[in-house]
């Protein structure tokens, strides 16, 4: 290993619009030794020129076939094996990267020798419409909220795609190459069941941008959705027999976290389940089911309203939460499209650009 103590790994598929966003916010965190490579992989725009127009190597990837993040991934840490850095950080090409963020996660994942995940949050773009802006809470609960809870009671996480730092040693034990919709999410999983569960590190933060058009919203939201779904049915069963096998705590806990479907799709789920309860007791007056489905309910509803208190009061308006039930039925399609056709392709989310979004 050399003097290149840590190597910032960016992989970019037509990111014009945002890498010299990225990058200018990036490249005044890096100290003597540090370097960054971008991939660019399968562009046809100006992706590359853009990048080399900064202090970093830049990478050009051409392969029809072996299309996602994941082989653009592996390409750059494969070509990192005749110069390993000692920790590698994993940005993606349209997210701001805070100050101290890349220092402070590649401080954290050389002494734990683990996996490490910043906080990854996305603004609402410019003139956001009600479903933006939950779509924003969402995301800082699921990513901000939980992990933060996890990690007070010294529990791993899993992996959010950018804003990661792992040892060499970690990172190039396992293989990124494939098409999976949440590569993220399955390597987290791969690397936990190896003996490296990702922890959280709330002190280092990027953010990125809820995308403005809305078709290519709902693109990146089928995306993550169904690669959720999919990872939750073929990677809880496997979680859960490896805590048994393996004896290890964090890796239930793991299970349970991935266990727990998107917000959207629990509510839908405790909907129903509480109309067949209220049907029973109406007709048989078995009332103990509704009983326990309706302190579900308000344990769901305390966690929203008290994570916006917490976190998001001053970002998100108070309002703008009386518009969640109209949300959670817009996403009825997405989840019957699960059933009856679920995407199973990696699909490139259309960027904006990083002036578009919200002040």
């Amino acid at each position: 290993m050399n003097s290149s103590k840590i190597t910032v790994l960016i992989p970019a598929h037509n990111e014009a619009l945002t890498i010299a966003q990225t990058l200018s916010s990036l490249m005044p965190q890096l100290i003597s030794g540090d370097r960054v490579v971008v991939v660019a992989d399968n562009c046809s725009d100006s992706t590359a020129a853009i990048a080399r127009q900064f202090d970093v190597t830049v990478l050009e990837r051409e392969d029809s076939t072996r299309l996602g993040k994941g082989y653009a991934l592996d390409f750059g840490i494969q070509f990192l094996k005749s110069d390993a850095p000692s920790t590698v950080v994993l940005i993606d090409a349209d997210c701001i990267v805070h100050p101290q963020t890349v220092q402070q996660l590649a401080k954290v994942a050389l002494a734990s020798g683990r996996p490490v995940q910043a906080t990854y949050l996305q603004d609402c773009p410019q003139n956001p419409t009600p479903k933006d802006t939950i779509s924003a809470l969402a995301i800082l609960v699921k990513n901000h909220v939980r992990l933060k809870g996890l990690a007070r009671l010294s529990l791993p996480c899993l992996l959010y795609g950018t804003g990661m730092a792992f040892p060499w040693s970690v990172i190039s034990s396992v293989s990124l190459a494939n098409a999976n919709l949440v590569e993220d999410m399955q390597l987290a999983i791969d690397l936990a069941i190896s003996g490296y569960p990702p922890l959280y590190c709330s002190d280092a933060k990027v953010t990125g941008i809820l995308p403005q058009e809305q078709q290519t919203a709902k693109t990146q939201r089928t995306r993550w959705e169904h690669g959720h779904l999919q990872t939750l049915m073929t990677q809880v069963p496997r979680l859960l027999k490896a805590a048994v096998k393996q004896r290890r705590w964090g890796l239930l806990v793991l299970a349970l976290d991935l266990g727990v479907p998107p917000l959207s799709l629990l509510v839908m789920f405790w909907l129903a389940a509480m109309v067949t309860a209220l049907v029973l007791w109406i007709f048989s007056g078995a009332w103990v089911s509704a009983l326990i489905l309706g302190i579900g309910g308000l344990f769901i509803l305390t966690s929203i309203v008290g994570s916006w208190i917490k976190f998001g009061r001053g970002l998100i308006p108070g309002s703008v939460l009386l518009n969640i039930p109209f949300y959670v039925l817009s996403k009825i399609p997405m989840y019957l499209a699960f059933v009856f056709k679920p995407q199973k392709e990696w699909i490139k989310t259309k960027r904006d650009n990083f002036s578009e979004a919200k002040s």
